[in-house]
């Protein structure tokens, strides 16, 4: 049986430590599209070569930065097929500003572990603590793995936040790249979804797809400059659940309120008469 709840639930998974330089940084930066703006002061902080800010949303990427083969689905009492999983939703803690370079140690678990039948909803989070012994953030995401279901678990919780009854106040589009994919697969991601177009059809799709943790940097890069004058430090925390599927070239289209403390969000595809790539999505802030 691919999945034991048994032993899954509750899992730790091994601890890592890990390293990152600001040509790190620099990358997953420009593998968001920084850079469009080159004569832009703003723009130009994510990119600087010693001390280049760092959106809180680089957590996701910074423990497989260098990796360069295929991720697989298999945790303790866990073994799935990649081609079945698709990313369900992702949020990022920051407990203060991430360091342009730094080294650091993951810790994790399998926190929530729902059956809804057809599919399995696999929860993960870890903590990343400094090489100061200081936490510096924790990241929780889930999986939703497809025909994985029936293992006789709980459904778990259908949470769904309501956008403001009024106008946003204000409305960005951000059009990504046809080779964005091929692009930020060079962080570590390498799921051949986004780049094999023979492997994204075998599992539905009609081309290979962009990396729903790029969309996530894009909306977080484009409410950050936006919204809180492009100062990634002011950003406390970035969640996001994942809604739709964005391809290579077409346009993001993100919706934004301001409230206290949180800006609310929604991200779609022009293209395809504002079909929801991202949803529920808050960008909490200092």
């Amino acid at each position: 049986m691919p999945i034991d709840p048994k032993i899954a639930l509750g899992a730790e998974l091994p601890s890592r430590e890990f390293a990152w330089t600001p040509s790190d940084v620099q990358l997953y930066q420009l593998g968001l599209g920084a850079g469009a703006r080159w004569t832009d002061a703003a723009e130009l902080r994510y990119l600087d070569d010693r001390e280049p800010q760092v959106l809180p949303t680089f957590a996701t990427v910074a423990q497989t930065l260098h990796e360069t083969e295929p991720p697989k689905v298999s945790f303790p009492g866990i073994d799935i097929d990649l081609a079945k999983v698709v990313h369900g939703h992702q949020e990022v803690e920051v407990h203060r500003p991430i360091p342009a370079a730094g080294k650091a140690t993951s810790t994790g678990r399998i926190s929530e572990l729902w059956d809804k039948g057809s599919a399995a909803v696999v929860v993960q989070e870890h903590t990343i603590t400094g090489s100061d012994g200081a936490p510096l953030w924790t990241t929780r995401s889930s999986i939703f793995a497809k025909g994985e279901g029936g293992f006789g678990g709980e459904r778990g919780p259908s949470t769904q936040s309501e956008l403001p009854d009024r106008a946003p106040d204000f409305d960005v589009t951000t059009r990504t790249l046809p080779q964005q994919a091929l692009l930020y697969r060079m962080l570590g991601d390498r799921n051949p979804l986004h780049s094999d177009p023979e492997f994204a059809r075998a599992a539905g799709f009609p081309n290979p797809i962009l990396h729903g943790l790029c969309t996530y940097g894009i909306v977080c890069k484009t409410a950050t400059d936006t919204a809180l004058d492009a100062d990634a430090s002011r950003v406390t925390g970035f969640r996001a659940r994942f809604a739709g599927v964005l391809y290579p070239g077409e346009t993001i289209r993100t919706r934004i309120w301001r409230t206290d403390g949180e800006l609310v969000i929604a991200a779609t595809v022009v293209e395809r008469e504002d079909a929801p790539v991202l949803a529920d999505v808050s960008l909490k802030f200092s």
